[in-house]
């Protein structure tokens, strides 16, 4: 995977809000496999699926992660609630600078129709 891709999905700055929120890597307790992927090669892999709309098994190998992996340590994250973590870090980093226009959030989210039935 090129260097260039790989920082346009996750870039320094996002790195630096998604590290520290990353729960430790616990290993699988039946042992064996190989040493544990780096983190954010698996963090631009699953970035990488998620915005593209790939299907888990069309991950490309380029990204250094077997498909197994990115899956397992994406389950992994959500079941430690990092998305709505790092949600929130976000927000609170882009907040604290200024940069959210927090009457404009307000208006879209307010002009967006609730779906019917949904609770």
């Amino acid at each position: 995977m090129s260097d260039r891709l790989a920082l346009r999905l996750v870039p320094d700055e996002l790195w630096e809000l998604v590290e520290p929120l990353l729960p430790p890597f616990t290993p699988r307790p039946q042992g064996g496999g190989t040493a544990p992927a780096e983190e954010r090669a698996v963090l631009t892999a699953v970035v990488y699926v998620l915005t593209s709309g790939c299907a888990w098994r069309d991950l490309p190998p380029s990204f250094g992660v077997s498909v197994p992996t990115a899956h397992r340590r994406f389950q992994a994250w959500t079941r430690a609630g990092l998305w709505p973590r790092l949600h929130r870090a976000v927000l609170d980093r882009h907040g604290a600078a200024g940069n959210v226009d927090w009457a404009s959030a307000i208006v879209d989210s307010a002009s967006v129709r609730a779906k019917k039935g949904a609770r």
